[in-house]
């Protein structure tokens, strides 16, 4: 009865790890590909400000510098959001390979605990009084 139990909870196991990365690789696929279409384009970029709470703190040369950097890295994350489509791909190979190393994980649990079982059952019977005895 243990065995069945011990099976039956390590294959549940196995399915819900199975939908957790169907379901992580679903959104990471989508998030992947519509990186590109997502993305507000560097005006966005260039719509960040500092706010007011801070300019008063730091000096107004340090504020045009800032306000430089991020205009600067515009181009280079729309670039970036850009070339990112092309990864989904990766993100397929990725999730195969997480969702095999997750399922050779809890298979080789399983099988721990079912010689676990085993052992804790051979050591009962021998050490105990057999459970059944055969009279002739």
């Amino acid at each position: 009865m243990f065995y069945a139990i011990s099976w039956f909870l390590s294959l549940s196991l196995l399915a819900l790890w199975s939908l957790a990365c169907w379901g992580m690789h679903a959104m990471a696929v989508w998030a992947v590909s519509s990186a590109g279409a997502l993305a507000g384009g560097t005006s966005a970029m260039n719509a960040v400000v500092l706010p007011e709470w801070i300019r008063g703190w730091i000096p107004p040369e340090l504020a045009r510098e800032l306000a430089a950097m991020i205009a600067s890295a515009g181009p280079m994350v729309q670039a970036a959001l850009d070339t990112v489509p092309a990864l989904a791909g990766a993100v397929t190979v990725l999730a195969w390979a997480l969702w095999g190393l997750g399922a050779l994980i809890l298979l080789a649990v399983a099988f721990g605990v079912h010689v676990l079982i085993a052992l804790l059952k051979g050591r009962r019977t021998v050490h105990g009084t057999p459970r059944a005895t055969v009279v002739q």
